[in-house]
């Protein structure tokens, strides 16, 4: 079925040509759906074709409106408001659309897809000095999700995952537990490897400040202060014995990172993810060596008299960057140089995107612009994927200052929270013990992932857990409900619908609504791919919901006395349901069968 945006812009089109003898050839005419406060299905702005018709906007719009409606070009009605032209599309198309797509939820999605392209998504590449905290979160959920649209658009998608599991950040936590950890390891401590390690990297943070406080009172400046720490020092000297492959320094770097991969293995397994390909800085810092080198030798990169190397990027709008120090060790775009260099070797990939918050946005200007100078072919098919920060009504979270909100602590809160709000509203009534518990794993982390993805990516947010779990608010658990009710209407009509073409010719204005939401699946789920966006997806999930409850409200169905109307509207529902799955799929959100 041709998609009516298309039928109505060669329509307009035609309408042009006939009633103003104009040339259209090149004209581009946008279609945008008609503002629910009006009567109409799509609107046609048509200020751009005054001067085709010499008329005022009013007329303009009418003359076109009263050409679609005489011409059967399937607009039953139209009105006109100020430039504005909003078309009544026949309910005929409605119904076909219906029947030809019911009950298939992945209706259109793909066809307009990848053809078969490799993508990589990066994500949640972390440190590995601490546990992951709610801003990993939005970049699992983000990445996660995006991984998910991509797929249902024909990409072939490959999850990667970059460990930062080296350089000073790492050594800041072996220091600290070198100096003050007395043996102790996630057993003896009862608690897991990631949030062990956590501690002696706020640890050392605590330590340093002491003692850049004491240099500053002996009258240091604060920036000479922190240079002249002794812990700053220690740490330098370790990250050169570390490169230097210094036994003891390597055995400690081993276990300590050992225990974080096992802290991380147990998050990822809560939150369903699994990458497929794992990179680690330290297999690839020395081939970032190998590319400076490369560079150097191409007069893209200089060096200065202290022995580092770095780029001027001056020219390009940019600054001046390091690729590395003059004691010969690397930084983090030195071995992002590498990875983007493995990616490429190892998979051939056509996009490759990176999930990484927008304090890193100069950071990817710069890495894409050198690979870019360096003549990397894939270089242009590179993409940032930047997002805001997560802050909580309480303020800003500093992992340093041992601050942040712990991912694991979260969860838990998450699931806790959905339990005690669903015994509250009675909504396990008839489930076992084992069921009630994972509707409330489903609830607590339907929550928190649809109240993140719902915000675009771009924008800062604020994460309430209260507001999150609401069941009658923009929330998952609202969504969720919504598919659970449908469910329940489903079972109680003892048999599945059969719905047929023809059966019901009229259709009540909440069903056409209903309808029109679901033909717009397809398109959205597009727009999210190509956007890297999930929150289309999110939003367009409310708003499906919201509109099978107003649905739900207004008409009877399972009492229904016409037989057809009541197939039709068991059949709606059903379609209904499979989408508002495929959506919370689409986000990583699970949909409840009952509740």
């Amino acid at each position: 079925m041709a998609a009516i945006e298309s039928i109505l812009i060669d329509k307009t089109k035609l309408a042009l040509a006939t009633l103003y003898s104009a040339d259209v050839a090149n004209l581009v005419i946008k279609i945008e759906h008609t503002n629910p406060q009006f009567e109409g299905d799509y609107t046609v702005n048509v200020f751009p074709f005054l001067k085709l018709s010499g008329k005022k906007p009013e007329d303009t719009a009418a003359e076109i409106g009263e050409w679609f409606v005489a011409n059967n070009t399937g607009v039953t009605a139209f009105n006109v408001v100020k430039g504005f032209l909003n078309l009544v599309v026949e309910n005929s198309f409605w119904l076909s659309f219906f029947s030809a797509n019911y009950p298939d939820a992945h209706f259109g999605i793909a066809q307009n897809g990848s053809k078969g392209q490799t993508v990589m998504i990066e994500y949640p590449s972390p440190n590995t000095n601490k546990p992951l905290h709610l801003g990993h979160l939005r970049n699992i959920f983000l990445g996660s999700s995006v991984a998910e649209l991509m797929k249902a658009n024909g990409y072939h998608v490959v999850h990667s995952c970059l460990y930062n599991d080296r350089g000073t950040n790492i050594c800041k936590s072996m220091l600290a537990y070198q100096k003050w950890g007395k043996g102790e390891t996630p057993e003896s401590a009862n608690i897991k490897g990631d949030h062990l390690v956590g501690q002696y990297y706020v640890k050392f943070a605590t330590e340093y400040k002491l003692q850049v406080e004491e240099l500053a009172a002996g009258g240091l400046s604060k920036e000479d202060a922190e240079k002249k720490a002794p812990l700053t020092q220690e740490v330098n000297d370790m990250l050169v014995k570390w490169e230097a492959g210094d036994e003891a320094t390597r055995n400690l770097w081993q276990i300590m990172n050992g225990w974080v991969y096992q802290g991380f293995d147990i998050t990822y397994q809560t939150l369903g993810i699994k990458p497929d390909k794992y990179y680690y800085e330290s297999d690839v810092y020395n081939l970032g060596k190998e590319t400076v080198a490369e560079g150097l030798e191409k007069g893209i990169f200089f060096k200065k008299d202290d022995g580092s190397i770095w780029i001027d990027l001056t020219a390009d709008g940019l600054d001046q960057k390091v690729v590395l120090r003059s004691n010969g060790t690397t930084v983090y775009i030195t071995q992002d140089i590498a990875v983007a260099n493995e990616k490429e070797k190892d998979y051939k990939i056509d996009k490759s995107v990176y999930v990484v918050g927008n304090e890193q946005d100069y950071h990817f200007k710069v890495l894409f612009l050198i690979l870019k100078k360096l003549g990397r072919k894939y270089a242009d098919s590179l993409y940032h994927l930047s997002y805001g920060m997560v802050e909580l009504p309480t303020g800003k979270m500093k992992s340093r200052e041992g601050t942040v909100v712990d991912a694991d602590d979260l969860m838990e809160i998450m699931i806790s929270s959905a339990k005690q709000k669903t015994e509250e509203l009675g909504k396990i009534e008839g489930l076992s013990e084992e069921e009630a518990n994972k509707l409330f794993h489903t609830l607590g982390m339907g929550a928190l992932r649809y109240f993140i993805l719902k915000v675009d990516p771009k924008k800062k947010m604020m994460f309430n857990p209260e507001e999150s779990i609401d069941f009658n608010g923009h929330t998952g658990p609202f969504i969720q409900y919504t598919h659970a009710r449908i469910r329940s209407v489903l079972r109680k009509a003892e048999k599945a619908p059969v719905h047929t073409e023809g059966g019901h010719a009229e259709i009540h204005a909440v069903e056409k609504a209903l309808i029109k939401r679901l033909y717009a699946f397809p398109a959205t789920v597009q727009l999210a791919a190509e956007s890297y966006d999930p929150a289309h997806v999110a939003n367009y999930a409310y708003f499906l919901a919201s509109d099978y409850n107003r649905f739900y409200h207004e008409l009877t169905i399972l009492k229904e006395e016409n037989a057809a109307a009541r197939e039709f509207r068991l059949a709606l529902s059903l379609f209904t349901a499979n989408v508002i799955k495929q959506s919370l799929q689409l986000l990583g959100v699970e949909a409840p069968e009952r509740m």
